[in-house]
């Protein structure tokens, strides 16, 4: 499952990785439910889908009555499934009492996710952290998720608290594996496509979401797709990677049309692609120095474009361990 990721996964990102293969789903940025009347036009606008991959549209709310509302203008304009998130950690939406500030109240979520599933005829999921500030009560909270009727449930082991550092603690998912009924999807520190085989073995879940390591790695999907049918994953060299560029800067002109150029969507990508450069970070630093698109391509052609696959952190088994994995001992 391709990750829901704020300002990133637009629907052409979304569109570009399913192209790659290997993906069973595909998750919208968060759609924001205020309490103010809702614009279902608005809405209906995040429903756009990939040929041939399931839309998971992501919402966020805390009134249970506008999020079953809105939930109800998902599923009926075609999502093919409606996922609550339960764990944004940014401040700006913790503090208005939503994303991961809801695991503080497990009685609110309830209350939140059994008004959509009321109206929501198809898939239902929450996607979770492993709590706000203590996660002891985690499997209070995906109890909770499951009391009200979700259909799966995706957990990021880290707590709100921890934003992104550290390591996902792969031990959560294993609890929640063998304690719910309902299918649990990993999510946390897949950086390599081999990490996908391992998180499913080691804590049981039926299935692994993605989010940061594909902008880092964007063959991840099609390399796990390629291990799962016995065949030899690709290794991607500098070309590959230059030519991916070209690529992406085609496709986000042709995408956003009338607008400035996309340097900040490419240099949102590239702050995760260069940390697959065995270069101790020059490239991604001098990258992200520049300000024209043209000058970004140009420098790319000629850092990356020579380097071969060995050089680069983005064969399936991680041979230069660049990252760190989740860890589950």
């Amino acid at each position: 499952m391709l990750a829901p990721m704020e300002g990133v996964g637009h629907p052409e990102f979304r569109r570009m990785m399913a192209e790659r293969g290997g993906l069973g789903i595909v998750c919208t940025e968060f759609v924001r439910v205020s309490r103010a009347p809702l614009a279902p036009r608005s809405l209906r606008k995040a429903v756009i889908k990939c040929p041939g991959v399931p839309l998971s549209v992501q919402v966020m709310g805390n009134d249970a009555d506008k999020m079953a509302e809105a939930a109800e203008v998902m599923a009926a304009s075609g999502a093919d499934v409606v996922d609550i998130n339960l764990g944004c950690p940014a401040p700006r939406v913790v503090r208005h009492g939503v994303g991961a500030a809801m695991l503080k109240d497990p009685e609110l979520l309830h209350r939140v996710l059994s008004a959509m599933r009321s109206r929501v005829p198809g898939l239902l999921s929450a996607k979770i952290r492993a709590g706000f500030d203590d996660r002891t009560h985690v499997l209070a909270i995906a109890e909770a998720v499951q009391a009200a009727g979700a259909d799966y449930i995706v957990v990021h082991p880290r707590r709100r608290a921890d934003f992104y550092q550290g390591v996902a603690d792969w031990r959560i998912i294993a609890l929640l594996s063998s304690a719910l009924r309902i299918p649990v999807i990993g999510n946390g520190d897949c950086w390599y496509a081999v990490d996908a085989r391992r998180m499913r073995e080691e804590t049981g879940c039926v299935a692994v979401m993605i989010g940061r390591p594909a902008l880092r790695n964007p063959w991840i999907f099609e390399q796990i797709a390629d291990l799962e049918a016995g065949r030899v994953p690709r290794r991607p060299g500098g070309l590959d990677i230059v030519e991916h560029l070209h690529s992406v800067c085609r496709r986000y002109r042709a995408a956003f049309p009338g607008r400035r150029e996309p340097v900040g969507k490419i240099k949102e990508l590239l702050t995760y692609l260069g940390r697959a450069i065995d270069d101790g970070g020059a490239y991604r630093r001098a990258v992200l120095r520049l300000s024209r698109l043209e000058e970004i391509l140009r420098f790319s052609e000629e850092v990356l474009g020579q380097l071969p696959p060995e050089r680069i952190d983005m064969d399936a088994s991680g041979s230069l361990g660049l990252e760190t994995s989740g860890l589950v001992a």
